[in-house]
């Protein structure tokens, strides 16, 4: 029994260490790297996701606490989480932005996202992204700096986990890609991390917001994330890294607009 526990905590273990390679840049220590695999990465994802915004929350309290003006302290703590996650979602929002608007047919709309150089769509996506992030962050934390804090980690919590629904609903768009690296993510181990997620989200939100505005945001989550669904789907007939990755970001502003009219 004790063997079966210390095998379950070291899988465990892997599982989160797994997840925060895939979607941050932080430290996880000597451990050997395995290759990414979504049902594996679904259900540590929240509790990632809790380290993942616990140094830019922290970072954007202080800094409030300090006395910085609320829109400086959101601007460091919207930078410090990109340089956290290697400005993964805010890539991705850009890269699918320029792909899914600025091509006519869908191989030329993948051949798009895979560019690293940005079009105007996706610059504007970006910006506007950026902006509403600092804009909403810095409204809370003229109010309660704490509670700017706790937003920041509740809405990254439910946008990593909610995105990867993309992974369940579409298959692959093209072989070779980050996604179609990962492999697809079956429902339950999906379900289960959400569920987690949900959690997770709820303790830290709810106490600044309420309950009836944690359930909107998950309604608005879950909207977000459908119609995303059935414009790549139309669009190019699938989902890549890209896609869920920009789903993540958009999941992130729905969600913090939604706390914020209920703050």
């Amino acid at each position: 029994m004790a063997e079966t526990r210390q095998g379950l905590r070291d899988r465990l273990g892997d599982d989160l260490a797994m997840a925060l390679r895939f979607f941050s840049r932080l430290p996880t220590g000597p451990a050997e790297h395995r290759a990414p695999d979504l049902n594996r990465m679904a259900g540590g994802l929240g509790f990632a996701s809790v380290l993942i915004g616990a140094g830019p929350a922290v970072l954007l309290a202080a800094l409030a606490f300090l006395g910085l003006p609320p829109l400086v302290a959101a601007g460091f703590a919207v930078g410090a989480s990109a340089l956290v996650t290697g400005a993964m979602s805010e890539d991705a929002l850009a890269d699918a932005f320029d792909g899914l608007f600025g091509g006519a047919t869908a191989d030329r709309r993948l051949e798009i996202m895979k560019d690293s150089r940005h079009g105007t769509y996706g610059v504007l996506a970006l910006v506007l992204a950026v902006l509403i992030r600092v804009a909403g962050l810095a409204s809370v934390v003229a109010v309660n700096p704490l509670a700017g804090a706790a937003l920041l980690i509740a809405t990254g919590v439910l946008a990593r986990s909610a995105g990867l629904w993309m992974a369940v609903a579409l298959p692959a768009a093209r072989t070779g890609g980050a996604s179609a690296t990962a492999g697809r993510l079956g429902a339950r181990p999906f379900w289960v991390g959400m569920g987690l997620s949900a959690v997770i989200g709820f303790a830290l939100a709810a106490p600044f917001t309420s309950v009836l505005a944690f359930g909107l945001a998950a309604a608005a989550a879950a909207g977000v994330a459908t119609l995303w669904v059935l414009l790549c789907r139309r669009l190019v007939g699938g989902q890549t890294g890209d896609l869920i990755g920009a789903l993540i970001g958009l999941i992130e502003l729905a969600t913090l607009t939604v706390f914020l009219a209920f703050h």
